[in-house]
């Protein structure tokens, strides 16, 4: 019998098979993993995002104020980016030449926990992108979507997320094709990588052309109201809102797209081989989309900041926490005096827009 068209597969070989298969430098790389201030710099990003998640977390669970669909899109991302924070921790700490020690089980699991991660944080930027601008062009303070709806939509995104971290476990992968082995991520396919990367650059596509609609719209309806308003204010207005709308889309785009460009460039088989070995800065600028997320999102939102106050009052002061959000939200405005809710229906909008992210 022909055994010649029967596939060897390596299953039993450590990653350090494979990394050296691909021509990576595991010990030019160390010289990255282990120097004293990269140490630092992946311990305070990663401490950092776990805890700005973990805060944002808490504050819409313990407030019912924050308990709208919007919030809970946003406690989801929190939760993506807790996530992120701690398997960046994970495969940054078993990077390097620990690497030789890890076998492909290990390997895919460090590398399923980070990808799953990214792309549900990724996937969840969208569904926000999304709800923002429904709510927007509806010029409603919060969305119409019910709790089911956005129940399903995040466990949509979350299932999206597990299948795309889990199919180099399902097979796709390089084993048994060593030809078709990245290098950036030696144990994947190229065709996976591909896949990922266009299918995360048409997501942050969709991110941005929602946010510049939404842009376009209120400055649409910032000319129509300036009858009804001074010329003054409403420039001031429409600046306003740009710089958010450039803060917002400026940190997605400078944190996402070196990694995304990198992963295309491997995926068709064109990466230079200078940029692999400032992989581990690159998965750090994507690292600190996550950490960005929870001070864009929150940092005009006077009820979440309110409640952060309740929060270190509790910890400082040592006095029961639901004591200090009686007291807040009792002496609070309305949360529609919190956004700004004016007659003109212009700064509804950009007040909206301002939590946007």
């Amino acid at each position: 019998m022909d055994n010649t068209n029967v596939p060897v597969c390596y299953y039993n070989q450590t990653a350090m098979f494979f990394y050296n298969l691909s021509g990576r430098d595991l010990i030019v790389e160390e010289q990255h993993y282990r120097s004293v201030g990269f140490f630092i710099g992946v311990l305070l990003t990663g401490v950092s995002i776990i805890f700005l998640n973990g805060l944002v977390l808490t504050a819409i669970v313990i407030n019912r104020r924050l308990h709208y669909p919007f919030y809970y899109l946003l406690g989801n991302l929190a939760v993506t980016d807790l996530c992120v924070g701690i398997s960046y921790l994970v495969i940054t700490c078993l990077s390097g030449v620990w690497t030789s020690t890890v076998s492909t089980s290990q390997w895919f699991f460090r590398q399923g926990l980070i990808d799953t991660s990214l792309m549900a944080s990724l996937m969840n930027l969208m569904a926000i992108a999304l709800e923002r601008q429904q709510t927007i062009f509806t010029m409603q303070l919060h969305s119409k979507m019910t709790n089911q709806r956005i129940i399903l939509l995040i466990v949509a995104v979350w299932i999206m997320a597990i299948l795309i971290g889990l199919s180099p476990v399902m097979g796709w992968n390089c084993l048994c094709d060593l030809s078709s082995c990245s290098e950036t991520l030696p144990l994947f396919s190229r065709s996976y990588v591909l896949t990922i990367s266009i299918l995360s650059l048409l997501i942050m596509f969709i991110v941005v052309i929602l946010y510049t609609c939404i842009c376009v719209y209120v400055w649409k309806k910032s000319r129509r109201m300036t009858e009804h308003t001074s010329r003054d204010q409403s420039k001031g207005t429409v600046v306003s809102l740009m710089n958010t709308v450039l803060l917002i889309l400026g940190c997605f785009v400078l944190c996402w797209t070196p990694a995304l460009l990198l992963l295309l460039l491997d995926g068709l088989h064109h990466v230079p081989q200078k940029l692999l070995v400032v992989e581990s800065f690159i998965l750090t600028l994507v690292a600190c989309n996550s950490l960005v997320n929870p001070i864009i999102y929150t940092y005009r939102d006077q009820d979440v900041r309110t409640t952060f106050k309740c929060i270190f009052c509790c910890f400082c002061q040592q006095q029961h926490l639901s004591n200090h959000l009686g007291y807040h939200c009792n002496t609070s405005q309305h949360f529609s005096d919190h956004l700004g809710y004016h007659s003109n229906g212009l700064a509804a909008t950009w007040d909206t827009i301002a939590m946007a992210k």
